[in-house]
């Protein structure tokens, strides 16, 4: 996982480090200037949440380093999740993919917010074993970015031959459709990845305290 976060971050970061709006993969919305520099905020936002997220699910660390976990979970929280989470929010209901996309990604944005929140909440609480399973939720939304990467190719591969035919010709509605497609997909997969993960490891009970 720290490979593909390392890899992942040293492709998607450079365009916007640099400060030049030129170098954005993703075009500008019309009427949308500051799109470069919302962008620009979520990637690195969303870099810390990815780093400190790693180190947060290492079984390892947060045993031998439980006060170091506590102060990392807070940097994933706020100098990571929620910045990132509102910039997505912003920049995804405005994204130039159609609205199809620009849905998708509201959605990933509000539950990428509220399964953090969740977890947060649940160990202000001391409730650790919630606070763990919306945490293993949260991780996988922090991801999610990256199985997109994944997702996207393979619905192009399998569109692009329907062009002339599902498409009329029109290489705008193919784009939608493949961004749509992986927007969505991406999402749905880790969640469900999440879930089939904690249903498999349920939270163990307190035993019963004799009378």
């Amino acid at each position: 996982m720290a490979v593909i976060i390392v890899v992942f971050l040293a492709f998607s970061m450079p365009p916007y480090l640099s400060l030049d709006p030129s170098q954005s993969r993703v075009p500008q919305p019309p009427g949308f200037t500051s799109h470069y520099w919302f962008l620009s905020a979520h990637v690195l936002f969303g870099s810390i949440a990815m780093i400190s997220a790693l180190l947060q699910i290492w079984p390892w660390f947060r045993a031998k380093y439980p006060a170091v976990h506590r102060k990392l979970g807070r940097v994933y929280v706020f100098a990571g999740v929620l910045p990132a989470g509102s910039m997505a929010l912003t920049v995804g209901a405005l994204s130039p993919f159609g609205p199809a996309t620009r849905v998708a990604n509201v959605v990933a944005g509000v539950l990428w917010l509220g399964c953090t929140f969740a977890g947060w909440h649940a160990a202000r609480q001391r409730r650790f074993a919630d606070h763990r399973r919306w945490m293993v939720r949260s991780f996988a939304l922090t991801m999610s970015i990256i199985v997109s990467r994944v997702t996207g190719p393979i619905a192009l591969i399998t569109l692009q031959p329907q062009l002339e035919t599902t498409f009329g010709g029109s290489e705008l509605a193919l784009t939608q459709s493949v961004a749509a497609i992986s927007a969505w997909v991406s999402t749905t997969l880790v969640l469900f990845a999440a879930q089939w993960h904690l249903d498999r490891r349920p939270a163990r009970k307190k035993p019963a305290t004799a009378r």
